[in-house]
Order: C-alpha cells, then structure tokens, then sequence
C-alpha cells in the first residue's frame, strides 16, 4: 500500500525543462548572437562551467568565461523565480494525496533556492514535507541515495513509497532499489518515451491520470 510519495521536480511538478533546453541559446539571443542548430545536444552533457566555455570560444565571446557563466547563472534563476509555471494538474494530485494521508517529499537536481521559490510562486510549497537536492547530498539519480534518504525521513520502505520521474535513467534507479514507481510525459524531456513506459510500474501522460490509477497502486 502506498503510503508516501517522492516527486521529481523537473518536468513532473515544474513545467521547466524548456529552459534546460534552450538555456544556451537564450544566453546568446541576450547578446544579439545567432546560436547554431542543434546548441541544445551539444550542451546537453556539460557542465554549467564548460557550456560557458563552449559559448565563449565557439561564438568569440569578449565576455570572460566567468561573466558568462554568471550571466547563464542569473538567467537560470530568474526563470525559475519569476516565470517557470506548474504543471498542468500538480495541485489537484498533490490536495488529493494529502487528503489521503500520504507523506510527500521531491528529490530534485536543480538548486534548493529555485525551486523552493518557484514552488511557493505557485502555490506548492507548502504541501512538500520535505525536499531534498543531490549537490546537498553529493550524489546522482544514478545512485538511489536521494530516494532513500527521503524514504528515511518518511519512516517508510521503499515498497511503500511512489517515486515519480519523466527521465528514464532516474526511473529505473528508484524502480531498480524497490521503489513503486510512476513513468511521467513530459513535452520538452525524455525522448526514449516507449523506455519510460517499460520502466515505470504505471506511465501517465498529465498528473491528473494518476488519480485513476490510484486504486490500482494499493494492490
């Protein structure tokens, strides 16, 4: 029986994996640059640091590497402080579960401070008991640590406890340590869409859908 949940954040509650997306080119349009086809993967698997690096010496930046990444910095956060909304459906799921007694957490990879404020923009906030971050705990969603540790905090097993996540490699760390797990659509995220359907105990396309499955998790 579930008596608990761990919500991802990113493309789950949040509507915000556009901005991960097109965070490069939307640095560059800042300047008046014309970013290349395809900026997006190219960005995809570096780090913060080395994305500016790229942008400074592929578009012959004067800015020094640090003022760029400061710049990327400040336009990650204004997105989530000032213009990042919830998914459709967040708030219903979420007053449903607590009006059944479930504990809620989030395990997310994005800074604690955007997303408690982009959370409480939207009226969020307050239905998380807690929220943990993987830089707060040095690790991965490679690595099951961040779901147990909110499993911990909740006194539940993880065969308790619903994880949902829109990324397949996420999915399949929480499924693979015991964990009921919920596939999650997400327009601008995973595109191996048939894998996340595999990996997830059940695969919803709006948070609203999880409310009919509800009675079929308890089995």
């Amino acid at each position: 029986m579930i008596k608990g949940v761990i919500f991802d954040v990113d493309g789950v509650v949040l509507d915000s994996m556009s901005i991960w997306k097109d965070l490069g080119a939307r640095y560059l349009k800042s300047l008046g640059a014309e970013p290349e086809e395809g900026l997006n993967e190219i960005l995809f698997s570096m780090s913060m640091e080395q994305g500016a690096e790229y942008l400074k010496d592929h578009y012959k930046l004067e800015e020094p590497t640090e003022i760029i990444l400061e710049g990327i910095r400040r336009m990650l956060r204004n997105f989530y402080y000032d213009e990042v909304q919830a998914k459709s459906g967040a708030e219903m799921l979420m007053s449903f579960m607590k009006e059944k007694g479930l504990k809620i957490t989030a395990a997310t990879s994005s800074p604690r401070a955007h997303i408690e404020k982009a959370l409480e923009r939207n009226g969020l906030l307050g239905y998380f008991d807690n929220i943990y971050t993987t830089s707060e705990l040095g690790t991965s969603k490679h690595s099951p640590d961040i779901y147990d540790k909110a499993a911990e905090f909740m006194n539940l097993k993880s065969g308790e406890i619903l994880v949902l996540e829109d990324s397949l490699y996420a999915l399949k760390t929480a499924k693979n340590a015991g964990y009921k797990t919920a596939g999650v659509y997400d327009k601008d995220g995973e595109t191996d869409q048939a894998g996340v359907k595999e990996a997830g105990d059940i695969y919803i396309t709006g948070l609203n859908e999880l409310v009919d499955y509800w009675e079929k998790l308890q089995d």
